[in-house]
């Protein structure tokens, strides 16, 4: 949604505030004519031809003749905004691998680098020793110079100033990562939930797109949640993360989670229980795991039986999620993403019957994400980004 400049704003914040939000318009929604901006950010047309002319001078954006041409006459150009104009550097820590990448406006992925992590490197000074040493030769490499950072951690973090208070699956514990990275990069950082940053990404860039209400739940190590709510982040006291969902009981004489609780939700659909269920190693990597799932979708029910249970528990978690938030979508990502179609439409079916509030906004849909492994990675783009337009 695009806010209104307060009334008797000054004409410079009234056009600051324009530009952000035709700029915020583009990165978002990608290529437009000045027609669609106008009606979109409820401008006069001289008033985006003034913005646009500015923001073309300043190599922001760029002008083109549509690829694709539909009647006859003069065709409207298309505004583009120019990836490498602002460029913002993107980091996902998880607890097996660790991503980082140079993203532009527009969402344009410039360049990339990751690695994996284990018990010897996973420990905060290793892996902000790594970040920094592959830093500057990504920038290097793509001649851009970053603006700000965005970091996404698998655990409670203040966005305040990145201070992470518990990565559990990392075994993190009051840690000012934000605040190292800022102080040795020379950037400002923008740190949040994976979670969280998964479901941002996927509102603004994936499946996501179209609904207002939207619940991100991923499984990895562990299982985490992200809040839509009207379009916004959700949010809880103090800025922190609200999603931490694979830690709702839902079998109280289960097993015991490393939170110190018993029958977690984590530990009937995390990447531990999805071993089980499939009859491997609980300590088997991803793509072991992957693997066995495209076996079971090639081999009909009888293959598909095996993940029954499973299933019950996920419909049963996502239930509870759907009748406490009443979301338009729920998106399942990460490893969730390799689940068999048809289970997943299963899913959807149990949610529907037995949640009151599903029945209610006329049936909660439930889909994997479109955008895969780098969900996250995207989203703490767009965090970075949230201020780097606001403040163009």
């Amino acid at each position: 949604m695009t806010s209104t400049p307060t009334a008797g704003a000054r004409p410079d914040d009234v056009r600051r505030h324009n530009r952000a939000a035709l700029l915020r318009r583009l990165h978002v929604d990608g290529p437009s004519t000045r027609a669609s901006l106008a009606t979109t950010l409820g401008l006069n047309r001289s008033t985006i031809k003034a913005l646009v002319d500015g923001l073309a001078e300043d190599g922001v954006v760029e002008e083109r003749v549509p690829a694709q041409r539909s009647g006859a006459g003069r065709p409207s150009l298309l505004v583009l905004p120019q990836p490498q104009a602002a460029v913002v550097l993107a980091i996902d820590i998880r607890v097996d691998r660790a991503a980082m990448a140079l993203v532009g406006i527009g969402g344009q992925i410039l360049g990339r680098d990751s690695w994996r992590l284990r018990a010897g490197n996973r420990e905060p000074v290793e892996v902000f020793t790594r970040i920094v040493d592959y830093f500057a030769p990504l920038v290097a490499e793509q001649h851009v110079a970053p603006v700000a950072i965005g970091l996404s951690v698998p655990g409670v973090v203040r966005h305040t100033d990145g201070f992470v208070h518990e990565a559990p699956n990392l075994h993190w514990t009051d840690v000012p990562f934000g605040g190292w990275l800022s102080h040795s990069l020379k950037l400002p950082v923008h740190v949040g939930n994976d979670a969280e940053l998964g479901a941002l990404a996927e509102h603004l860039r994936g499946a996501a797109r179209n609904a207002e209400d939207v619940v991100y739940i991923s499984a990895d190590v562990g299982v985490g949640g992200g809040v839509i709510s009207n379009g916004v982040s959700m949010r809880g006291a103090g800025g922190h993360h609200i999603g931490e969902v694979g830690h709702m009981v839902v079998r109280p004489r289960g097993r015991r989670c490393y939170c110190g609780s018993y029958g977690c939700w984590e530990t009937e659909v995390g990447e531990r229980a999805l071993c089980r269920a499939l009859g491997l190693d609980e300590e088997s990597p991803m793509g072991t795991i992957v693997a066995e799932l495209r076996t079971v979708t090639a081999g009909g029910d009888e293959a598909l039986a095996r993940l029954d249970e499973f299933a019950e528990w996920l419909a049963l978690g996502l239930g509870n999620v759907v009748n406490l938030l009443c979301p338009q979508l729920v998106v399942l990502g990460d490893l969730f993403t390799a689940l068999p179609p048809v289970l997943v439409e299963r899913v959807e079916q149990v949610v529907r019957e037995r949640s009151l509030v599903s029945r209610a906004v006329g049936g909660t849909r439930v889909v994997t994400s479109s955008l895969g492994s780098d969900a996250k990675l995207l989203g703490a783009a767009e965090l970075a980004f949230e201020t780097v337009l606001a403040d163009w």
